[in-house]
């Protein structure tokens, strides 16, 4: 069985992963013990300005041990994680059905966890506008074609 140390290291492998993903930005709306990763945020212009919007696809608890990290899935393969794994459970605090939650305990090994963010990722990318796609990874999600005007 890994010790404490293990999980933490899980844990942070876990964090790093949002982040390779072009256009995520990690935000504490739920208070420092939370880290959310959102994608789709708009950058406010002017003094003082913030970050607005986007769409939460990852979740890392940064309380307790082992730790847990929260992801969008669809519902249909959420359940099957549940059924297969036993450190993957229904999402805490979370849509049970959209959600699921991964011990970080090492059972989930870092390949399955990788695939799982990069499935959340595109799963909440998929539902953002096309301007939204095109600002989050343009070389990806290149803009239509302009239409031509009436007239």
């Amino acid at each position: 069985m890994a010790g404490p140390r293990a999980h933490r290291s899980q844990r942070e492998r876990a964090g790093v992963l949002p982040l390779e993903l072009p256009g995520v930005v990690l935000t504490h709306p739920f208070g420092d013990d939370v880290d959310v990763y959102k994608v789709g945020v708009a950058a406010a212009s002017g003094a003082g300005a913030t970050r607005t919007g986007g769409k939460m696809f990852c979740l890392v608890s940064q309380y307790g041990e082992p730790g847990m990290m929260t992801l969008k899935v669809d519902p249909d393969h959420g359940a099957e994680l549940v059924r297969d794994h036993a450190a993957i459970s229904p999402g805490y605090h979370t849509n049970k059905r959209h959600w699921v939650s991964v011990t970080l305990d090492g059972s989930v090994d870092d390949d399955l966890l990788r695939t799982l963010v990069e499935d959340a990722y595109d799963l909440v990318v998929s539902t953002l506008t096309a301007r939204g796609r095109f600002d989050v990874d343009p070389d990806r999600f290149p803009l239509p074609p302009a239409r031509p005007r009436r007239g």
